[in-house]
């Protein structure tokens, strides 16, 4: 009789330890999901931030203000840090590769990028707004450029 007592308790608190330790995994499960979600509105917050410094940079470009190569160059840069930022987006594979087309170009082909900033900076402000034909833009003007040229 003693005997069994003891095993009901040890089987009860099994029970109640199993019970605890699936609360426990749950709530982790529950967090991690969450700070997940939370690291990715970072990440898409920080592209669209790129996004508009590359904007703002080229309208600067366009009014042919200060320095044009350097210039040139952040915008080149800001775009890259934007591609690096859509490759940590989950589910953005349409973004990506339009973002590394553009970047591409801008480091292939400067000449012939320089007089599409225009068509580009009206691009990138449309990506940055969320707008599906932003990326039908960006990818016309790297459809554009005559990729056996300078």
């Amino acid at each position: 009789m003693n005997q069994e007592k003891i095993m009901k308790r040890r089987m009860i608190s099994a029970i109640i330890l199993w019970i605890i330790t699936l609360i426990a995994l749950l709530v982790f499960v529950g967090l991690y999901i969450d700070e997940t979600k939370r690291v990715q509105e970072t990440y898409i917050k920080q592209y669209k931030t790129e996004l508009s410094h590359a904007a703002k940079e080229m309208e600067l470009y366009i009014e042919n203000k200060g320095d044009l190569e350097l210039r040139y160059k952040r915008i080149s840069s800001y775009v890259s840090c934007a591609g690096s930022f859509a490759f940590l987006i989950e589910d953005q594979k349409k973004s990506q590769v339009v973002i590394n087309e553009v970047n591409t170009c801008l480091i292939k082909y400067p000449v012939q990028m320089s007089g599409k900033m225009e068509e580009l900076k009206t691009a990138l402000e449309d990506m940055a707004a969320d707008l599906d034909k932003g990326y039908e833009e960006a990818k016309a003007v790297v459809d554009s450029i005559d990729k056996k040229g300078s």
